[in-house]
């Protein structure tokens, strides 16, 4: 895995190129502290570890502490590791930033989406529900049949695991990929990319190199 940096989403905001209105995301990521840094002689596999935002002193954590002392560096608030192929040319203490893309065309992002509650079948998975036409019973919007009792075929009863049904829809994992990058402000520690990325205005994100070239 390539290069990843910390950071939080900003907003969204357009940009105009040749008379094209261009959607983009803006992220302030980094700067990042390396906290520590992990070989295959020691642990097994090439990676860094890395560290993003201050703790207040009276919100420290005695793990934290003693994690942060042995590299000599500050508690840092959000801790991620990635694989990095030569992660030995680092050290803990090092300190990375969005210059370090500055050759990179593409970038995925990986947040947390926004959580949009208890949903149905119809807005979870898309499904279109019951005909409105006369006669059918006043349940447009349900599932269906979910399961059904085969006891007497000689197969499992009920619901199978997997099942598309209602539920807690969206606070979840998300990554997506291909973002180009249109803009770098190492002033400002941004970097503006194309698209939209998953999660609210000052989510937690993390931007990793993509495995596109251009």
């Amino acid at each position: 895995m390539a290069l990843s940096l910390i950071g939080k989403k900003v907003g969204m905001t357009r940009i105009y190129n040749e008379g094209k209105s261009i959607p983009v995301t803006v992220i302030q990521a980094g700067p990042c502290t390396v906290t520590q840094v992990k070989s295959s002689e020691t642990d097994g596999y090439d990676a860094l570890q890395i560290g993003y935002g201050d703790v207040k002193t009276s919100q420290q954590k005695k793990p934290q502490l003693g994690h942060a002392k042995k590299s000599n560096i500050p508690v840092k608030k959000t801790i991620r590791e990635f694989r990095l192929e030569g992660a030995a040319e680092h050290a803990a203490g090092d300190e990375l930033t969005v210059a370090d893309f500055q050759e990179i065309p593409y970038v995925d992002v990986t947040g947390n989406s926004k959580g949009k509650g208890f949903a149905g079948g119809m807005k979870r998975h898309g499904f279109k529900g019951l005909e409105a036409s006369h006669g059918v019973e006043r349940k447009h919007r349900s599932l269906g049949s979910v399961g059904g009792n085969a006891a007497n075929a000689g197969t499992s009863r009920g619901i199978r695991k997997g099942k598309k049904m209602c539920g807690q829809m969206g606070a979840e994992t998300s990554t997506s990929r291909n973002h180009k990058v249109i803009d770098i402000d190492t002033e400002q520690n941004l970097i503006i990319i194309s698209g939209a990325v998953a999660g609210p205005n000052n989510g937690l994100v993390m931007v990793k190199t993509s495995k596109k070239k251009g």
